[in-house]
């Protein structure tokens, strides 16, 4: 018998879709996410697809966003985007709060919360001072 797939301790497709669409419902009515919200265009339709074909796929459920577009190349498509520290912390603040309120073993929460910390400060393109905040690895 094999281990469950975090996309399978998640719950699947419904579950990614929930993590996803709470991530997007935080940064769309937070203030303390308005600078990355402002990246984004004034629908997030496409942003909720886009991020939850590629977590379905990188949490171990099919490749839904490789299918569709290849290769994440995630840091090269985010270039056109000014990301720094205040907008990864932004997003982490999001993505955190989701994490939190979704129903999965602390450590699989522990362990998304530390790969998507690292995968978020990759995603940095613009060199400042950071901003103070505390990045948090354990919940």
């Amino acid at each position: 018998m094999t281990e469950p797939t975090p996309f399978e301790l998640l719950g699947g497709a419904e579950g990614v879709r929930t993590l996803v669409d709470r991530f997007y419902d935080l940064m769309d009515a937070s203030p303390e996410a308005a600078t990355v919200r402002g990246l984004h265009a004034a629908s997030l339709k496409r942003s909720r697809e886009k991020l939850y074909e590629y977590l379905t796929g990188w949490t171990g459920g099919p490749p839904l966003y490789e299918e569709r577009y290849g290769h994440p190349r995630l840091r090269a498509r985010h270039l056109p985007f000014a990301i720094g520290a205040r907008e990864r912390d932004e997003w982490l603040w999001c993505m955190d709060r989701a994490l939190d309120e979704h129903p999965m073993p602390d450590e699989l929460r522990t362990f998304l919360r530390q790969r998507l910390h690292h995968l978020a400060d990759h995603m940095r393109n613009q060199e400042e001072p950071e901003t103070g905040r505390a990045l948090p690895v354990a919940g």
